[in-house]
């Protein structure tokens, strides 16, 4: 990973390591920062791997602590506190003549607010990110905050995660990164914490214009990943339940994209995400209704990769890489998304013997990845269709230069490797009503 001022990450241009440390992190001192280094979060960010065999040891013996919860339903909503807002049909809505209003852009908009229960992590959490589905017609957004309590109950202020929309026409989705006031800080999608956190809460906000009932939000889920995982090398897990299974899973190149739409990444390399989002939802034959991106001039192979990398833009962060964003565009369509880290391929094979292909989030260097269609990022996305008989991953991997070379098999100790310790083993899970993922109540991360 470059050291200089700036590196590559998803597909656009993010701080590197050392910006953070000159940046982020001196905000957060006092406070954050000691508890940042006794948890290996700044190690993880600003140092290279350490050599000692006895520290390579000791991090392979810490847990990986993952705790994915989600509200979908009625009963759900009502166990967290309404304002302007209710639950009807399963989904939460504004009401009808909502008192409290909110100026953005310039613009005024009714506002309706739902907040969730206090979540107990059961751990000192470093991270979090959070996943929703929601349909906001019209002139219409909703913005999606957490805030943290830590042991001895000191409460952060609310950070925003992003401010979404499922169109473009009126406003734009962006996140916020920086609010470093307190016990976190925003880093594009992910809220970065002390492992002093130990309980955080959700707040959904649903904007509307001023009487404008029939372009009115709809939030049908929201949910947020918590996790405090080790950094450095892994141990190759073994083999499990999914040793011979290939989902069939369409195959797209992010790369015929090259030079597409450069207000919303420009393709090629910067579109990593929403094709490999793409893919599974033509798994699930969930593809977007041709009639949503007629504007694709004809003659664009796959033009619904165009169509979801400009569904998933993040205007501030100026790419297409969003987790949040990516799961929010997928889940009206096949069913249900939401991101989440695994532990393990073991945790990935049980989502593939269910049916359910899975999209990582890798980074790796020259020499780390045999067979890759690149030769080095620092943050990619593909997606996860199976196993061969003797362990390893196959994958569907955009960065290949065509269609024919999208089909790769990876070692499986070299991507765990390339995974894991690199964003913590982040997944996307999109699944349809033919695949629910399986045993919900024995995993903790989803």
């Amino acid at each position: 990973m470059t050291h200089g001022a700036k590196v590559t990450y998803r597909g656009v241009v993010r701080p590197s390591p050392a910006a953070l440390r000159r940046s982020l992190l001196p905000s957060l001192l006092p406070s954050v920062l000691p508890s940042l280094l006794a948890a290996g979060l700044v190690t993880a960010l600003a140092a290279p791997l350490p050599p000692a065999a006895a520290g390579a040891a000791a991090r392979a013996a810490e847990p990986r602590r993952i705790a994915y919860t989600q509200w979908d339903t009625g009963s759900d909503f009502r166990a967290g506190t309404m304002s302007g807002t209710l639950a009807r049909q399963g989904s939460l809505r504004v009401v009808k003549a909502p008192t409290a209003q909110r100026t953005y852009a310039r613009k005024t908009y009714e506002l309706g607010r739902w907040t969730s229960p206090w979540v107990a992590a059961r751990f000192g959490l470093t991270e979090l990110i959070a996943s929703w589905e929601a349909t906001t017609p019209g002139d219409s957004w909703i913005e999606v905050q957490v805030r943290g309590r830590d042991a001895a109950g000191t409460t952060s202020s609310y950070d925003v995660l992003g401010r979404w929309t499922s169109g473009d026409g009126f406003t734009t989705r962006r996140t916020l990164s920086g609010q470093t006031d307190d016990l976190g800080a925003v880093s594009v999608d992910t809220w970065r914490t002390s492992a002093g956190v130990t309980s955080w809460q959700l707040r959904v906000s649903l904007m509307r214009r001023p009487g404008a009932r029939t372009a009115s939000p709809t939030l049908e889920s929201v949910g947020a990943m918590a996790s405090k995982v080790p950094s450095g090398a892994v141990t190759t897990s073994k083999p499990g339940v999914a040793s011979g299974i290939v989902l069939d899973v369409p195959r797209y190149s992010q790369m015929i994209h090259q030079g597409h739409y450069p207000q919303w990444g420009n393709g090629g390399e910067a579109w990593c995400s929403p094709t490999a989002t793409s893919m599974v939802l033509g798994y699930y034959d969930a593809l977007p209704d041709p009639t949503t991106y007629t504007y694709v001039p004809k003659g664009h192979v796959n033009p619904w990769v165009d169509h979801a990398a400009r569904m998933t833009y993040d205007h501030a962060y100026q790419g297409t890489g969003n987790w949040p964003f990516n799961t929010a565009y997928a889940a009206p369509l096949a069913g249900s998304a939401f991101v989440t880290r695994l532990r393990s391929l073991r945790e990935a094979e049980q989502l593939i013997k269910a049916g359910i292909p899975v999209i990582a989030s890798i980074a790796f260097d020259r020499g780390q990845l045999s067979g890759a269609p690149i030769s080095a990022s620092d943050g990619h996305l593909l997606v996860i269709v199976g196993f061969t008989a003797t362990g390893d991953v196959v994958v569907n991997d955009p960065a290949a230069a065509d269609r024919a070379g999208v089909r790769r098999t990876y070692d499986r100790g070299q991507f765990e490797n390339v995974w894991l310790p690199r964003s913590g083993g982040t997944v996307y899970v999109i699944s349809d009503d033919a695949h629910p993922v399986p045993s919900p109540e024995r995993h903790s991360n989803w």
